[in-house]
């Protein structure tokens, strides 16, 4: 892989991570579209390292409390704060998909990866994420989440294993159905992003390092991701305060179609 391809899957990679259109989607069909070698799982998990540094800049005041919060927490074992029960609720969301990713890896290595199984993963999810977000209310705010939201949050971030999906979709959708705001969902998206890319990229870097003869384009592609992460979540979060998920909804049933018109075209299988 050329450093050249490394920065455009790093900029494909950090601009949909945090958009609710699915990264592993747009990895696993860039390579296919433009003609280049799949670069593997790994190269692109190792990717989300930019992604974790974007995630961890942009919300450096909340980490910094919520760390004080989860050292107060292990001293008093009593959840007095706001913060508190947050770290607590961070971390009741993220225990189902990180049982799930070890579980199916072999198949999000593999099975899950075919261009006609993300295509109907991209159709199926942006009706859903149309639909409850135009019924869902828009009262509550992340002080109002329970154990029960982040429970069913988390579950919903298990389906991201598929590529299509996607993680901030999902998660973002299931948000939504529980009544939160769009500004709220997509914090705790975000929010909740990053023990799982994290506990990803430490478990699939070392992996392509050692497969890699040059760690040039991997650390082209990492920087290209934070650079691009970050605007995404700038961007997002700001839109979404007067705007609804529609569009990125669109985007995604209209990218479905379009890989199934080349699956035909092509000629390939859609098994």
């Amino acid at each position: 892989m050329s450093v050249w391809q490394a920065i455009v899957l790093g900029l494909v990679q950090g601009l949909t991570e945090f958009l609710p259109v699915s990264s592993s989607a747009h990895l696993s069909l860039a390579p296919w579209l433009l003609g280049w070698q799949a670069p593997g799982l790994a190269f692109d998990v190792s990717l989300h390292l930019g992604s974790l540094v974007a995630v961890a800049w942009y919300f450096r005041e909340d980490w910094s409390q919520l760390a004080r919060a989860a050292v107060s927490l292990l001293q008093t074992r009593t959840v007095e704060t706001a913060e508190q029960r947050r770290v607590l609720l961070l971390i009741a969301a993220t225990i189902p998909a990180g049982i799930a990713g070890l579980l199916l890896k072999d198949l999000a290595e593999t099975v899950f990866r075919h261009p006609a199984v993300t295509a109907c993963t991209l159709i199926l999810l942006g009706v859903i994420l149309w639909a409850v977000d135009r019924a869902a209310g828009h009262e509550r705010t992340l002080g109002t989440m329970r154990a029960r939201d982040a429970w069913l949050i988390g579950f919903a971030q298990v389906l991201a294993l598929v590529p299509g999906v996607s993680r901030s979709g999902a998660t973002m959708t299931a948000g939504r159905a529980l009544g939160l705001n769009r500004g709220a969902a997509a914090r705790f998206s975000f929010l909740m992003s990053f023990p799982i890319i994290g506990a990803a990229v430490v478990l699939k870097l070392p992996d392509f390092v050692r497969e890699s003869s040059s760690l040039s384009p991997l650390i082209a592609g990492v920087a290209a991701a934070a650079v691009s992460s970050w605007l995404a979540i700038t961007v997002l979060l700001r839109y979404v305060v007067n705007n609804s998920f529609g569009v990125f909804a669109l985007y995604r049933v209209l990218l479905g179609v379009f890989v199934f018109g080349l699956l035909y075209l092509r000629g390939v299988p859609a098994t």
